[in-house]
C-alpha cells in the first residue's frame, strides 16, 4: 500500500517527479521551457507552497493563479488540450506515489482548476 500525502517533503518529492516528464512532454512542455522558461528550484518552492495550501491547509501561499496564467496564456494560448495534459500527467504521477483521502484530493484539485482555467482562459468566464 502507497502512503497519502501528509508531509510537504512528499509533495516536494512527487511534484520534482512530475515535472521531470512535463520538462520534456511534447504537450506541454514548451509551457515550461520556451513560453516562460523556469528557474526550476524556485518553481518547485512555490508550487509546493501552493499544492500545500490546497492539500495540507497550510497558508504559505499567496499569490494569484490565475492570473499568473492569464499572463502566460497571453504569450501562449492554454488550451484545452494543454491542460489536459498536464491534468493526465500530474493525476498519474500522484497515483505513482500516493492513495488515499489527501491524494485522492489532489487530484480532484487539479481537475477543477483546469475546469476553471479552461472556462476563465478561453470562454472568458471571469466571475467563476
Amino acid at each position: 500500500m502507497k502512503p497519502d500525502v501528509t508531509t510537504r517533503s512528499q509533495l516536494e518529492t512527487m511534484l520534482a517527479h512530475f515535472y521531470e516528464q512535463a520538462l520534456q512532454d511534447e504537450v506541454i512542455g514548451f509551457f515550461f521551457t520556451q513560453v516562460v522558461p523556469l528557474d526550476m528550484s524556485r518553481h518547485l518552492s512555490l508550487i509546493t507552497d501552493f499544492w500545500e495550501s490546497v492539500v495540507l491547509g497550510n497558508r504559505g501561499y499567496g499569490k494569484n493563479v490565475m492570473e499568473l496564467h492569464r499572463n502566460i496564456h497571453h504569450l501562449s494560448a492554454i488550451k484545452k488540450e494543454h491542460l489536459d495534459r498536464w491534468v493526465a500527467l500530474f493525476t498519474q504521477t500522484i497515483h505513482q506515489h500516493f492513495e488515499g483521502p489527501n491524494a485522492t484530493l489532489m487530484a480532484q484539485r487539479a481537475t477543477s482548476i483546469a475546469t476553471m482555467m479552461h472556462l476563465k482562459l478561453n470562454h472568458g468566464m471571469i466571475g467563476l
